[in-house]
């Protein structure tokens, strides 16, 4: 009786765990337990925008001429006729360097002049001596070679005369050369002289062009040095404030998409409290980089920041409500300025948010996550290796079953907040944009996802 009841429970006990596992494995079949936690992410659909794309950078407000001036001599300056921020035509008389020095190089230059030109008369009347020797020496000859000839003389009679016409004939030469030297030395003389008379009339500075005296280095009194000596002294700028420009550096990455006359965005700093922007157009591109010769081009590091100077510049009928009165020159030299260069710009495209877009080797269908993280896969084969041209721009679009599926994409232009979608992609769909560390590291293909539940708000 004891072992029918002991059989009994043992085959109760069975029937518990057939059923148990049955229902386990009918459970897990089904997705009801064992089940991988769902990602939270950040849903959003493809849909059409209009996407400006830009160039950020910053640089300074500068007049588009502004010619710098320098004096060619050196000395004390004893006249000075403008003071900075004064207007100025072309020709007006700015300033006098003292000419006290440059007046006696002047007369000394004179002096030497007319020294010279006595010098070629001497040396021409002693040309003419030279010439009536020789007129004399050439008729002794002649006379006393007929008397030679008739055995009249004896030989060393007639050398004498020989050789007192051959001295004739080589002071005459002598005589010219020297008349031809001393018209060379009046050459000269002369060239000092017309140096000495443009030195002179150096010292007095005048303007080259008509604007705005911007800026004034020197003081009457100062002593100034010029550029026949050296790098010079720099006395003072005159600009033509009516056209301003903003001197921008735009990094090698994104100097490809500017190009001539695009337009810009320009925030002032000093504007920036009123949220007052201005216009400009794009109107230089640097063909070189910053910095960059063909002499030091090798030498320089590869880990340089490489840019490229861009000159805009500033509408004036952007400003014109701006100049008032005294205040005619709103935009002054040196002031900081950011600026955004409309590089391109497309209404109605396919896009998505610029985070949901990342890069994955789409062959692949994980991306190795299943390491722990800051674990190394020593054993990697090289096969598997990822190489850089397989890489492509990818989204993770969610399928019904909310599984991530990797989608290759091809994408166009971007501004700060979407990128257009070329191909991959079809109006409506919904992809996944975010967290962005999600998207771009931790995301999986097949992975199941949720939608991120929105944090709660703090009680007041």
């Amino acid at each position: 009786m004891a072992k029918k009841s002991s059989n009994k429970i043992w085959w109760i006990l069975g029937g518990v765990i057939v059923l148990l596992g049955g229902g386990l494995f009918i459970a897990k079949k089904q997705g009801l337990i064992g089940k991988e936690p769902a990602t939270e992410v950040e849903f959003t659909k493809a849909k059409k925008a209009d996407i400006i794309e830009r160039v950020s950078a910053s640089g300074k407000i500068q007049p588009e001429i502004e010619v710098k001036l320098s004096p060619d001599v050196s000395g004390e300056i004893v006249g000075l006729y403008v003071n900075e921020g004064d207007s100025v035509k072309a020709g007006q008389l700015l300033l006098k360097i003292k000419p006290d020095n440059y007046e006696s190089l002047l007369a000394r230059a004179e002096a030497q002049v007319n020294s010279a030109k006595a010098s070629v008369e001497q040396s021409k009347a002693l040309q003419s001596q030279s010439e009536s020797r020789l007129l004399k020496a050439k008729i002794d000859y002649d006379r006393n070679k007929r008397l030679h000839d008739d055995k009249v003389i004896s030989d060393a009679d007639f050398d004498q005369f020989n050789s007192q016409y051959l001295v004739a004939k080589q002071d005459l030469e002598s005589a010219k050369a020297n008349v031809q030297s001393a018209s060379f030395n009046v050459k000269s003389s002369e060239a000092a002289l017309k140096e000495a008379r443009t030195n002179l009339t150096k010292t007095t500075i005048y303007a080259p062009q008509s604007g705005t005296v911007s800026k004034l280095n020197v003081e009457l009194g100062e002593r100034v040095v010029g550029t026949s000596q050296m790098a010079g002294t720099e006395l003072l700028r005159i600009a033509n404030l009516n056209k301003m420009e903003v001197r921008v550096n735009v990094n090698e990455n994104d100097i490809t998409r500017v190009s001539m006359n695009d337009t810009v965005i320009i925030d002032v700093d000093s504007y920036s409290a009123s949220g007052r922007k201005f216009k400009g157009v794009v109107y230089e591109i640097a063909s070189s980089a910053n910095g960059l010769s063909t002499t030091s081009a090798a030498a320089v590091s590869t880990d340089a920041v490489t840019e490229f100077e861009v000159k805009i510049r500033v509408l004036r009928q952007s400003y014109s409500d701006l100049i008032v009165g005294k205040r005619s020159y709103p935009l002054k030299p040196g002031m900081t300025a950011s600026v955004e260069i409309i590089t391109d710009r497309k209404n109605g495209v396919l896009s998505v948010p610029l985070a949901s877009v990342t890069t994955r080797d789409p062959s692949l269908k994980t991306d190795g996550g299943d390491k722990k993280e800051g674990e190394e896969d020593n054993n990697q084969e090289p096969e598997k290796v990822i190489k850089k041209d397989k890489i492509k721009e990818v989204v993770f679009v969610v399928d019904k079953a909310n599984k991530a599926k990797l989608r290759e994409v091809k994408t166009g232009i971007s501004d700060f907040e979407n990128i257009e979608i070329l191909s991959g992609l079809a109006d409506g769909e919904t992809i996944i944009s975010g967290p962005y560390i999600t998207v771009s590291k931790k995301l999986k293909e097949g992975e199941i996802v949720t939608k991120k539940k929105a944090e709660e708000k703090k009680k007041k």
